[in-house]
């Protein structure tokens, strides 16, 4: 009886201590956030969105074009690109995917995906002015 009491009392004890210590290891992660990812361009161009007409069907790329993932079709940047665009009305922006070839009209440069419309607050608009960011092209195999 007494041993397993003291056992309670030394795990009771050390519970305090182990949440400090979790708490201390953690701190340093979130006050030293990481640096953004520098661009390799940067361009100002018009972006469209599209959605349930197009969900579930083929894109150029082969996979299932999804209306609600962070994807987007370009007529020029390479499929698996990741791209951040940027509404310059709302200042809010979105990492986005290359997976389609698109939109087919001159003086547009994005088809983005409903949900990053939604995300850019431009599913209203049907086109909008948007800052585009390459962050990053595939390796070639």
């Amino acid at each position: 009886m007494r041993r397993r009491l003291f056992m309670i009392w030394a795990a009771l004890r050390w519970l305090p201590l182990m949440f400090l210590v979790a708490q201390g290891l953690e701190a340093p992660l979130v006050a030293h956030p990481s640096q953004p990812i520098k661009p390799i361009r940067v361009w100002s161009g018009r972006a469209s969105w599209y959605g349930s007409k197009f969900h579930g069907r083929k894109t150029a790329s082969g996979e299932k074009f999804d209306m609600y993932a962070a994807t987007a079709a370009s007529p020029t940047l390479p499929f698996g690109s990741l791209i951040r665009v940027y509404n310059t009305k709302t200042h809010v922006g979105q990492l986005v995917r290359i997976n389609d070839r698109g939109p087919f009209v001159d003086d547009r440069d994005l088809d983005v995906s409903y949900l990053v419309a939604c995300r850019l607050g431009i599913q209203d608009q049907g086109v909008s002015q948007l800052r585009i960011e390459l962050l990053e092209v595939p390796k070639r195999p």
